[in-house]
């Protein structure tokens, strides 16, 4: 079989415009139209085609210019910047402009609160095109690794040990400044003081500052890179990082809100994000489902999601196990004497309060050294038999009972799909399971983006991109 063979030589007629680069069905005029489709003065970003003085790049451009960026998993200013010279895709949505990557680094920075609001406008795009029903919520949350090393992470007790081995350290540079200082007498010393010295100085001065500040804040560690980040530990270890939430839509998987939290898990976040995403659709839901991560009974049982079907499993559904015969579910609680009875009969009663953990303990005393049942059920023979009993335990028991029914195990079934989609995009098509940007302010920003462009994506897997089109243009 023959080959063939490229020539850079070749001469060729080029279309006279980018314009004609770009088919009509490529993916970035359906991000071109979205912007514009956007309410730019409700996003907050000042837009006035009418200013004099010096030009600068127009907004609504650097706006398509970012979200069509991090839908393409493009993030880096530096990155951005390049693509505007070399991609013709880039090319033809900025217009033919190329502004370097510190303007683009700059109008990030400054439109973060705006980048953030993106998404809730497109939310409400979907609502009008009625590709978002709303009636089914999905919450999920994701571990994602900050700009910061954990090893600059502090907390007191790590902060005061290194100031003990500076002191320690500078203790013994002068003494071997002033032991030469004797030997050499008269003749003036030619020791001059170490860099390592006023190297040892700065440092100290950095951990009285963290020590200050965590008695300030009352936070448990600061990280000296990002101030807003926490130690967070996942399957590739610990690190600095951030939990990102979204809350999604079960009729097409699409994104309602997405919020980030310095926080290392999900618990006590349920409540808030479905919160947000009401406000968003502007109208309550009728069913709002998590997994096991979000069972945090005093935030499940807030009186505002009191008229909304909640679907969160315990930790023990979760995990799936069988109760035994001996399992706190085969004890019978009576709240007329505030007791538990055994499969046996014997009454356990209110010990203590574990203020750590937030629940009542009970216990059947010595009488348990007599059952028949004594080493399988409990081995105490001073104290006997332990159950426990959260503040909240009827909301406990309520979501377990509605968890085990059919039609809950069809939502949550539909669960992976909906809301944990969107995460396997960021992190493995985008390459995102980072953040770029600094500060809870400017990842938040970066979240937003993140969300916007997979919901952009999915719509035109939906609508195709000249349907898209179409209907953007059909709002006004």
């Amino acid at each position: 079989m023959a080959y063939r063979f490229g020539s850079r030589t070749q001469l060729n007629l080029f279309p006279p415009s980018v314009e004609d680069y770009v088919e009509a069905e490529a993916p970035v005029r359906a991000y071109d139209a979205f912007v514009d489709a956007l309410d730019l003065k409700v996003l907050g970003i000042e837009w006035d085609p009418c200013q004099v003085g010096n030009s600068s790049y127009d907004p609504r451009a650097m706006l398509k210019l970012l979200v069509y960026g991090y839908s393409q998993g493009i993030r880096s200013s530096r990155k951005l910047e390049r693509e505007c010279h070399y991609n013709v895709a880039f090319m033809w949505l900025m217009g033919g402009m190329k502004p370097d990557h510190k303007t683009i680094a700059e109008f990030r920075r400054q439109n973060k609160g705006a980048l953030k609001r993106t998404l809730a406008q497109c939310a409400r795009m979907c609502v009008k095109l009625e590709l978002m029903a709303g009636n089914v919520l999905f919450v999920d949350g994701s571990r994602m690794r900050a700009n910061a090393s954990v090893e600059r992470s502090w907390t007191a007790q790590r902060a005061r040990k290194v100031l003990i081995e500076i002191d320690q350290r500078v203790e013994k540079l002068l003494s071997e400044c002033e032991a030469v200082d004797e030997q050499e007498g008269e003749m003036g010393s030619l020791v001059s003081m170490k860099a390592e010295l006023r190297d040892d100085q700065q440092l100290r001065a950095r951990m009285k500052t963290v020590v200050e500040e965590l008695k300030r804040s009352g936070k448990t560690s600061v990280n000296t890179t990002d101030g807003d980040c926490v130690r967070i530990h996942s399957r590739q270890g610990n690190h600095a990082g951030y939990t990102g939430q979204i809350v999604t839509d079960d009729q097409n998987g699409l994104i309602v809100s997405a919020e980030v939290v310095a926080a290392n898990n999900d618990l006590g976040q349920f409540g808030a994000r479905v919160e947000e995403a009401q406000a968003v659709l502007e109208q309550p839901c009728e069913v709002a489902c998590a997994d096991a991560g979000f069972a945090d009974y005093d935030d499940l049982g807030r009186p505002q999601l009191e008229s909304i079907d909640v679907i969160v499993p315990s930790q023990k559904q979760a995990e799936g196990a069988e109760a035994g015969p001996f399992d706190k579910s085969q004890f019978r609680y009576e709240a007329p004497e505030d007791c538990y009875v055994c499969p046996t009969g014997r009454r356990l009663y209110r010990g203590g309060f574990e203020h750590q953990r937030r629940r009542w303990y009970y216990q059947a005393g010595r009488g348990c050294a007599d059952c028949v049942h004594f080493g399988r059920c409990t081995r105490d023979r001073v104290n006997g038999r332990k159950v426990t009993r959260q503040e909240n335990e009827e909301v406990r028991l309520r979501l377990e009972q509605r968890y085990v029914q059919a039609d809950a195990q069809e939502i949550f079934a539909r669960r992976k799909e909906r809301v944990e989609h969107p995460f396997g995009h960021f992190k493995r098509n985008l390459g995102a399971g980072h953040f770029l940007l600094r500060g809870l302010a400017a990842v938040k920003a970066e979240w937003s983006l993140l969300a916007c462009g997979f919901n952009v994506t999915r719509l035109i897997t939906i609508l195709g991109v000249t349907g898209l089109i179409e209907k953007l243009s059909a709002l006004g």
